[in-house]
């Protein structure tokens, strides 16, 4: 039942949209904008110490034997 009036409502929303019309009846125009010089904020950034390094590591996998079905 909700399902049939979720789609009811649907469909007469998009009947409502399809069922407009708009004419420009007057171009639009950006406004003039100055803009002035600033300045940008002082940050003082003391960055993290990063050490990357790399290692070689043994992963014992188990092994997997596979049977295919009877035809």
């Amino acid at each position: 039942m909700f399902k049939r009036l979720m789609t009811v409502a649907a469909l007469a929303l998009t009947m409502g949209a399809v069922a407009c019309t708009a004419e420009v009846e007057e171009e639009g125009k950006l406004p003039d904008v100055d803009v002035q010089g600033g300045e940008m904020p002082k940050v003082d950034v003391d960055p993290a110490n990063v050490e990357v390094t790399t290692d070689t590591q043994t992963v014992v996998t188990p092994e997997v034997n596979v049977t295919p079905a009877a035809p």
